[in-house]
C-alpha cells in the first residue's frame, strides 16, 4: 500500500512538473507566436482570452466526465494533448492552424488542471498529512525551467518547433509511462483513511459552501496575473529601472514561489492550514503595498520577491480546503474551483492596465493589494473539518494510510 501511494506521488509531481514546463513554453514565446503567424496587436487579446475560456470550459466538461471515469484517466491522456497541442501551435504556418492548436491546449489545460488536483487531493487524504503544496513547487520547477529553455529558443533565434520539439519528445512518453501509477481517490489500494468517506458520484457541492474559496482562488490569480503581466512595465516605466532589470522581477517571483511552496507543507503541518493562508495573504499584501510605494528599481524588486512568497501558498491550499469541505464530492468541488483560476486570470491583467492609464500604475498596484486581503475574511473556510490531517496541531480522527513509514 505504501509503495502504491509514494510511486502515485512521484508520478503525479512529474505531471505537475510537466505542465509548468509546457505552460511556461507557450506564454513566455507569445511575440514569437505572434510575428510567426502575423497576428496583430488588436487581434492577440482574443487569442490569449480564449485559452483560459476553453480551459474553463474544459475543466467543467471534467467534473462531469469524472462521474464515470476516473480522474486518473482523464490526467493520462489530457496531458499527451496538452504537450501535442504545444508542438502545433509551434509547427504550424497558417492562423486556422494556431486556432485549432490554442482550442486543444485550452479545452486540454482545463482538463489537466482539474484532474491533477483531484489526485493531488485524493493522495493528501491518503497520506494524511499536507502534501499539495510539494505538487504545486513541482509545476513552479517546471515553470522555471520552461521559461529557461524559452530564453534559449529566443536568444539563439531558433523556431519554434524547434523549440518545442525536444521538449514534447522527452516529457510525452516519459508523461505516459509515469501514468501507469497513477492513484486515485477511487483506484485500487487508494482507499485513503479508515472511516474516511468514499468518493460519490451523485454527492452535491453547494455552491454557497464554496463561494468563499472561488473567491479566494479568483483573488489569488488577480494577483498571480498582475506579476506576470505587469512586472516588466511597472519596472522599466514606473520605477525607472533598465530593459534588462525589468525582466528579473517575474524570475524572482517565480523562484520565490518556488521556495515557499517547498517549504510550505511543513508550515501547514506545524501550524495549520488557516495560519499559513492567512501569514501568506499578509505577506502578499505587504508586497503589492512595497511595490506601489517603492522609490527605485530595487525595492519594486523586493515587493516582488515577497509577493511571491505569500501568494505561492494561496492556491494549493484552497484546492486543498475544497477536499476537506466536500469530502464526499471532492472532485466536483475542485473542478469547479479550478474554473476560477482562468476567472481571476482573465480579470488581473485588464483590470490593472485599465486602472494603470485612468488612474495610475502606483494606485493600480493597491487594487490586488486589497483583493489578496479579503482573503483573511475567508481564512476559516480553511480551517480542518472531519477529514483532518496534519502533525499535532491538525490530530487527525482516522488511521493514516502508511503513517509508520519513513519514506512517507
Amino acid at each position: 500500500m505504501t509503495e502504491v501511494l509514494r510511486r502515485g506521488r512521484g508520478s503525479l509531481a512529474f505531471s505537475f512538473f510537466a505542465q509548468g514546463v509546457a505552460f511556461a513554453l507557450l506564454v513566455t514565446r507569445i511575440p514569437a507566436i505572434q510575428d510567426r503567424y502575423g497576428v496583430t496587436d488588436a487581434l492577440l487579446p482574443v487569442f490569449l482570452a480564449a485559452v483560459p475560456v476553453l480551459a474553463g470550459v474544459g475543466s467543467v466538461v471534467t467534473e462531469r466526465l469524472v462521474r464515470s471515469v476516473r480522474p486518473s484517466r482523464v490526467l493520462r491522456w489530457s496531458q499527451p494533448v496538452v504537450l501535442l497541442s504545444l508542438l502545433g501551435v509551434g509547427a504550424g504556418d497558417r492562423m486556422a492552424v494556431l486556432a485549432v492548436a490554442l482550442a486543444a491546449f485550452g479545452l486540454s489545460v482545463g482538463a489537466l488542471d482539474a484532474s491533477m488536483n483531484m489526485l493531488g487531493v485524493s493522495l493528501q487524504r491518503a497520506y494524511g498529512r499536507s502534501i499539495m503544496l510539494g505538487f504545486h513547487a513541482a509545476y513552479s520547477l517546471g515553470g522555471i525551467l520552461g521559461a529557461s529553455l524559452a530564453w534559449l529558443g529566443a536568444h539563439g533565434d531558433l523556431a519554434l518547433w524547434v523549440s518545442y520539439l525536444p521538449v514534447v519528445a522527452v516529457l510525452l512518453p516519459a508523461a505516459l509511462v509515469g501514468s501507469r501509477w497513477y492513484v486515485d481517490g477511487r483506484g485500487a489500494g487508494a482507499e485513503q483513511t479508515v472511516g474516511a468517506a468514499p468518493e460519490r458520484r451523485d454527492a452535491g457541492v453547494g455552491f454557497t459552501m464554496l463561494l468563499p474559496l472561488c473567491l479566494v482562488m479568483t483573488f489569488a490569480y488577480i494577483g498571480d496575473s498582475t506579476v506576470s503581466n505587469w512586472s516588466a512595465k511597472y519596472l522599466q516605466d514606473v520605477l525607472g529601472s533598465s530593459e534588462q532589470l525589468a525582466t528579473v522581477p517575474y524570475n524572482v517571483y517565480m523562484v520565490t514561489t518556488l521556495v515557499g511552496r517547498t517549504v510550505g507543507d511543513f508550515g501547514v503541518r506545524r501550524l495549520g492550514a488557516v495560519a499559513v493562508v492567512r501569514g501568506g495573504a499578509v505577506v502578499a499584501a505587504g508586497g503589492f503595498a512595497v511595490v506601489a510605494a517603492a522609490p527605485g528599481a530595487w525595492a519594486g524588486m523586493l515587493g516582488f520577491t515577497l509577493l511571491g512568497l505569500g501568494l505561492c501558498v494561496l492556491v494549493p491550499q484552497t484546492f486543498a480546503a475544497a477536499g476537506r469541505l466536500f469530502p464526499g464530492a471532492s472532485d466536483a468541488a475542485i473542478a469547479r474551483l479550478n474554473v476560477f483560476n482562468y476567472v481571476g486570470f482573465l480579470i488581473g491583467s485588464p483590470l490593472v492596465g485599465a486602472l494603470g492609464e485612468a488612474w495610475s500604475y502606483r494606485g493600480a498596484m493597491l487594487v490586488p493589494m486589497v483583493l489578496v486581503l479579503v482573503t483573511l475574511v475567508y481564512a476559516r473556510s480553511f480551517e480542518a473539518r472531519a477529514d483532518r490531517y496534519g502533525g499535532g496541531h491538525e490530530r487527525p480522527r482516522t488511521t493514516d494510510v502508511g503513517r509508520g513509514s519513513n519514506g512517507l
